[in-house]
């Protein structure tokens, strides 16, 4: 709430409540609509009833425009308990497209009546925006716009304008039309102000207007307002005729609820139908679950990927404390890629034809990363092994150096691989027809992970082959006495099965126990 409306709002809801009905109408009058609206909010809804029935119907109207479309459905309910006149006079006193987005957000029973008890000339103007599909410019478009025609003068259209434009959405823009009705060009008020009273309107024309399709998608309506810095477009249907306008602030409403929708889908979540504060819990479950438990069955794929290298993992337990830092590493690169593509695609910064230049950027911007990632874990491992900090007796205190060649390697090679996923993906889904923001940040990153352990140790196991992973290895557990008294130690592979044994002291004697490990069993 802003700060004027917040220093109103005691005073409005004592004004109520001491039932001073004509101090109540002049303090709303004398505000903003949204701040209106902004008071009513925090109304209660037999508080905010009361208040709508004092103003006038045109402010009533605007204000009603203002609130959310809970707040409008709750309002509707409680002006319906005293009778279907008050609805019907609130929401003719809307704009037809305000009053359309209104209806399509009310149970149908309620919104049925609501149409119903509307003037013949209202209902007929709701009816026909109501007839064209959903999210489409049809469902935007406002008929309240002011018609000229060429061959009238400046003085006659200015005229005209006095005379109509009250009830207009906008008379930024004129729109000139032919006896049919077709629109044939559109004409800045100011261009008709600055010239002769006298002037023709045909000889101010070029004919080249910018014009929707009233069965285009809305998301038309938000590129070619902002790509031709207009505050409307007129609305045609496929033969020509001018059947309404399309203004900067219905699609305002659609950038908003589009890129609120690609977030969620970002965030791995399908997009919401309402505000989050006001969903439901099972709504939010149900939105939410299908993406987790998709990306849990993947995180699976990890485990499957950690069972295969069990045995480096059982000789090395160093290269299991790195696992984390390496695959996040992948997964934040494939992220930080998957939202820059995403967006790129949404503004058409980016075409699918486009691929192979985005390919080499990230190449180049993830070796550089990986380079500056790498470097950052070269440097902390040879940090511990310079100051002793590995645990005493472990092969990687005496092979760090070796180690730290494997982990940076591998962070370069896995920045490299998730900046390359993240880029490809959205491209991939939309080249498939299906919503680039699908490839969520945790669907890319997950995929990462699988591909990641993959790499490290793929890397790990052909760097340090003969030091930290040295094939058998002797354990204090291996160590056994015959007999006899004497002392061997057994030496084992990587999947921990017994190869050869030795005199204790004497490692390099080693002998093949193949016979004493059958005379074991």
């Amino acid at each position: 709430m802003n700060p004027t409306a917040a220093l109103l709002l005691p005073e409005v809801e004592e004004l109520i409540h001491a039932k001073a009905f004509g101090d109540l109408r002049e303090v709303l009058h004398g505000l903003q609509p949204a701040d209106v609206g902004d008071i009513f909010i925090e109304l209660t809804p037999e508080d905010a009833a009361v208040a709508f029935r004092v103003l006038p119907q045109d402010d009533a109207g605007e204000v009603f425009s203002y609130l959310p479309s809970d707040q409008q459905e709750r309002l509707i309910m409680q002006l319906g308990k005293g009778g279907e006149n008050s609805v019907a006079e609130l929401v003719e006193g809307m704009n037809p497209d305000d009053r359309v987005k209104l209806l399509d957000e009310l149970p149908p029973q309620v919104a049925g009546r609501i149409v119903a008890s509307l003037s013949p000339e209202e209902r007929a103007r709701t009816q026909a925006i109501l007839g064209y599909p959903l999210k489409s410019v049809g469902r935007l478009m406002t008929p309240e716009l002011v018609r000229i025609h060429q061959d009238w003068t400046a003085g006659k259209a200015l005229e005209h304008v006095r005379r109509f434009g009250r009830d207009a959405e906008t008379i930024n823009v004129l729109y000139v039309v032919d006896d049919a009705g077709k629109l044939t060009d559109d004409l800045r008020l100011r261009q008709v102000i600055m010239s002769e009273p006298d002037a023709s309107i045909e000889s101010m024309m070029n004919r080249q207007f910018v014009a929707l399709r009233a069965d285009q998608p809305q998301e038309a309506a938000v590129e070619m307002l902002q790509k031709y810095d207009r505050v409307a477009l007129p609305v045609l249907d496929s033969r020509g005729y001018l059947l309404g306008i399309v203004t900067h602030d219905d699609v305002a409403d659609v950038a908003q609820a589009e890129a609120t929708e690609d977030m969620q889908k970002m965030g791995g979540v399908q997009a919401l139908d309402e505000p989050y504060i006001t969903a439901p819990i099972f709504s939010l479950v149900r939105k939410r679950a299908p993406w987790l438990a998709l990306l849990f069955m993947s995180e699976l794929l990890t485990t499957s990927a950690l069972g295969y290298f069990e045995g480096a993992i059982a000789q090395a337990a160093v290269l299991a404390t790195f696992i984390p830092a390496i695959i996040s590493s992948g997964g934040n690169s494939g992220s930080q890629a998957s939202t820059l593509v995403i967006r790129a695609l949404a503004l058409k910064e980016i075409e699918l034809s486009d691929w192979f230049r985005v390919l080499r950027r990230e190449l180049a911007t993830a070796v550089i990363l990986g380079l500056m990632v790498g470097a950052i874990g070269l440097a902390r491992v040879n940090l511990f092994g310079a100051m002793g900090w590995f645990k005493e007796g472990s092969p990687e205190q005496n092979h760090f150096t070796i180690l730290a060649v494997a982990i940076s390697s591998t962070l370069v090679c896995v920045v490299l691989w998730g900046s390359i996923m993240g880029a490809m993906l959205p491209l991939i889904l939309k080249r498939c027809g299906l919503d680039p923001a699908g490839s969520s940040t945790p669907f890319v990153a997950t995929l990462v992970d699988v591909t990641g352990i993959i790499i490290y140790f793929s890397i790990a196991i052909s760097v340090l082959n003969g030091t930290i992973l040295t094939g058998p290895r002797v354990g204090p557990s291996a160590e056994f006495v015959t007999p006899a008294g004497e002392r061997f130690v057994l030496f084992t592979d990587s999947a921990g099965r017994v190869k050869a044994a030795a005199a204790a002291g004497t490692p390099e004697a080693k002998l093949e126990i193949r016979g004493i490990e059958e005379k074991k069993k």
